[in-house]
């Protein structure tokens, strides 16, 4: 087989509201957990206690991609004021 080799650039990844969509998911997976502990015992007896662990999980993963991505977001903006400071001081 021949090795691939890409033929164009690659597109500039897609920046929007990320902070706001991480919290909104982990808001999300949060109440979905809510939702589904008054109901543990009907989910126990049929073996599918796992639903309720997994929006548990998925709220507790997004608590750590909102730390991530507010680090990053806070890193792009220094970045941006620094290439800022630096273009403006070369005038």
């Amino acid at each position: 087989m021949a090795k691939w080799t890409p033929r164009h650039e690659a597109p500039e990844p897609l920046e929007g509201p990320v902070v706001p969509t991480i919290i909104g998911g982990t808001v999300l997976w949060f109440v979905l957990f809510l939702v589904q502990v008054p109901f543990y015992g009907w989910f126990a007896d049929r073996g599918l206690t796992w639903w309720v662990w997994t929006c548990l999980a998925g709220a507790g993963l997004g608590l750590i991609g909102i730390w991530y991505v507010r680090g990053r977001d806070a890193a792009i903006k220094r970045d941006a004021a620094r290439r800022a400071a630096e273009s403006g001081d070369g005038r």
